[in-house]
């Protein structure tokens, strides 16, 4: 449980400093994200999921 909440502490810490560092560059991805078709956008997120895992396999064994 502690490697969860620290993997969610690590992708808030992702996600501001795109924000704090680029704003512009956070807004023109959230533009095209929202433009992007949602079959799209799902095939992305499954390819993130399975990158995920595959990182946490090699890191943790």
């Amino acid at each position: 449980m502690i490697d969860l909440a620290v993997a969610f502490g690590l992708v808030l810490v992702l996600e501001g400093l795109l924000w704090a560092l680029a704003p512009g560059l956070a807004r023109r991805m959230l533009e095209t994200a929202a433009e992007t078709p949602d079959r799209q956008l799902a095939a992305a997120g499954w390819f993130a999921v399975a990158a995920g895992v595959a990182i946490v396999w090699l890191v943790r064994g």
